[in-house]
């Protein structure tokens, strides 16, 4: 058990982390007053690498404190399946006859839509995509989404303050999108097995009213673009599409995919189908694109970071969790989502002993819903900043421009799980 000085120094460290995260865009702006050590402020400026380097700084300072012994085994006694299994997800998930099977069946179902094919193409992906979590899991929608809109509303021409709207959308969308079931979503499904909700509960109680809000905040930021989505733009997909990749290279691929996915909570074997992965797209490497391996990488650093900062809070999140009624959790459990990964939160409350039913459904509802504040409030969100910051100005995004264009989409998600 760590001492009350290791997790006070924690807490310290993970408060550290937070405004790292916030002044990111100002760090990478420093490479430019210091060219000499530009390579430095970049690596800092990164939001993938932030919360990996305060995890390597309280291992560190752990090992001064409690000695290096207490201090590996803190670190060996985390659990690293989810930042392993983004990581896989997102490559498997972006390989080339992935996305030609998703954006063949985006531009089918736009081409035959009562409006523009710009148009529905942006909705689809901002809709049909994070909904589609639900199945495939929130971090592999968050991927296949942020592919499919990058050179369509992220991308030079488009107002940043129109970007960040439409990014804040996705990652409320992709937060709230896989609730449909109880397997895809992170917050979710670190209650599922205790609190014993299925699927079917799911879907009856938050999916529906979620899938409603997913619809109106798509409907939203498509029609604010929608001057800018008149005409087609230069999709890198297309020159994927104009090679014809066999159907069964695409099914293949496909049941890899859906391989990971069936077996999330088993490193062992995901791990081994994503090495049969690699070796099947190397033999038919003229269907594949270059892997996302960085950006995968990155992410994965992130969120192991996370679990290793996030695993030191639980003496002062539990407490505040469990103190608050029901009605006052819903709005607690969104904010401290903002600074707090939303699984991280639910998993507390899970550990809290007679939790009232109306208290788990606040908790859970309140997490989802402020899943796309700020970077670290769910897990498929540095997925999806990894993937489209070179879309924004400075190739970074900022902290306080995402919670800006979060905010009117995370409102809908409260009114919806709150009001029907």
């Amino acid at each position: 058990m760590p001492s009350h000085t290791a997790e006070l120094l924690a807490a310290i460290i993970f408060a550290l982390a937070l405004i790292h995260t916030f002044a990111a865009r100002q760090v990478e702006l420093q490479s430019y007053r210091f060219p000499r050590h530009a390579g430095m402020f970049h690596l800092l400026g990164e939001v993938e690498v932030i919360f990996g380097f305060w995890a390597i700084v309280l291992v560190v300072v752990l090992a001064l404190v409690n000695g290096q012994t207490q201090a590996l085994a803190y670190a060996e006694s985390r659990h690293y399946t989810e930042p392993l299994f983004v990581f896989v997800v997102m490559v498997v998930s972006a390989a080339r006859p992935v996305l030609v099977a998703v954006v063949g069946t985006v531009n089918f179902v736009a081409q035959r839509a009562p409006v523009a094919t710009p148009l529905a193409k942006a909705w689809l992906g901002l809709a049909m995509v994070p909904l589609l979590g639900s199945l495939i899991t929130e971090p592999a929608a968050m991927t296949i989404a942020a592919l499919m809109l990058a050179p369509q509303i992220f991308r030079p021409g488009i107002p940043e303050p129109m970007k960040y709207l439409a990014l804040g959308v996705l990652f409320v969308n992709v937060s709230i999108g896989g609730t449909l079931t109880s397997f895809a979503a992170p917050p979710v499904l670190m209650v599922a097995q205790t609190w014993q909700w299925t699927s079917a509960f799911m879907l009856a109680t938050f999916g529906w009213k979620a899938a409603l809000a997913v619809v109106i905040n798509a409907t939203i930021v498509t029609v604010v673009l929608r001057q800018h989505l008149q005409i087609e733009p230069p999709e890198p997909e297309q020159s994927v599409v104009s090679k014809r990749i066999p159907p069964l290279v695409i099914a293949i691929h496909l049941a890899f995919l859906a391989g990971v996915v069936v077996f999330a909570h088993h490193a062992v074997v995901f791990l081994a189908l994503f090495l049969m992965f690699l070796g099947f797209s190397e033999a038919y490497e003229r269907y594949q694109s270059p892997p996302i391996l960085k950006e995968a990488l990155l992410v994965g650093f992130f969120l192991a970071g996370l679990v290793v900062l996030g695993g030191m809070q639980e003496w002062w999140l539990a407490p505040i969790v469990s103190d608050m009624s029901p009605k006052v959790l819903f709005f607690g459990a969104t904010g401290l989502t903002a600074i707090a990964d939303n699984a991280a939160l639910t998993y507390l409350g899970s550990l809290i002993a007679g939790i009232s039913d109306e208290a788990k459904y606040s908790l859970v509802a309140g997490a989802v819903a402020g899943g796309g504040l700020t970077v670290i409030a769910n897990a498929p969100n540095p997925a999806g900043i990894a993937l489209l910051k070179a879309g924004f100005a400075d190739g970074s995004i900022g902290a306080g421009g995402l919670f800006l264009g979060a905010l009117l989409p995370t409102v809908i998600a409260l009114a919806a799980l709150a009001l029907l």
